[in-house]
């Protein structure tokens, strides 16, 4: 009597090749009705192997569990963005320094910075108007690498509103990479996914990565 043969390669269950919307319980089950399947009709002159079989159980409750850890990950790191997002209220009202180039005035003195990635044997800061053209020059000689800031004489800007500055760090001939960095204010926090994110008063939504340092 012919004896019919069900293939001992149970390996896509396994893996990704599961059926795409199937649940992990349901990945199971058919696992499960294929194996006993697999059993009764398996040819007695060539039976399975147990080692197989032992082999085949275990991945499939690997893969259940590896799912089960990363619905435990996933309610970690929302518990985590939560827990950010309550301790980044305590920074509402203070002052934080972000990328930027707009220039901070205050009882005559308008200050900015900027950042350097290798020292400079110049750097200069050039004040522009909302126009863009430049109103005054400041040398300001040698600097490390590193962050830095400047104080500007801001009765210079006469009835100028809205002023912006641009740096230029130099080292011999070359010119050196060098980022603007600005004052601003947090007015409010959230969370974009999983990224606490601030609302600043002149940059609008910045990500909290982004923040250079606490005033």
């Amino acid at each position: 009597m012919a004896v019919n043969s069900v293939g001992n390669d149970f390996s896509g269950l396994g893996g990704t090749s599961a059926i795409p919307g199937a649940t992990d319980a349901a990945s199971a089950d058919r696992f499960l009705k294929l194996l006993v399947a697999q059993m009764q009709n398996q040819d007695p002159l060539n039976p399975m192997d147990n080692a197989q079989v032992t082999s085949q159980m275990a991945q499939i409750n690997t893969v259940s569990g590896i799912a089960k850890l990363n619905e435990t990950v996933q309610g970690l790191t929302s518990q985590f963005v939560q827990m950010q997002a309550l301790q980044g209220a305590a920074l509402v009202g203070r002052d934080v320094i972000v990328p930027g180039n707009r220039l901070d005035i205050a009882d005559g003195v308008g200050q900015g910075g900027f950042e350097l990635t290798s020292p400079a044997d110049a750097v200069k800061v050039e004040v522009l108007n909302a126009g863009g053209h430049v109103i005054d020059t400041v040398q300001l000689g040698a600097q490390t690498s590193g962050r830095h800031s400047f104080d500007w004489n801001a009765s210079k800007a006469g009835t100028d509103t809205n002023l912006t500055f641009r740096i230029t760090a130099t080292s011999g001939a070359a010119t050196l990479s060098s980022t603007a960095l600005m004052r601003d204010r947090v007015t409010a926090v959230s969370t974009s996914g999983d990224q606490l994110q601030l609302e600043l008063e002149r940059s609008g939504t910045t990500p909290y990565a982004s923040i250079k340092a606490f005033n």
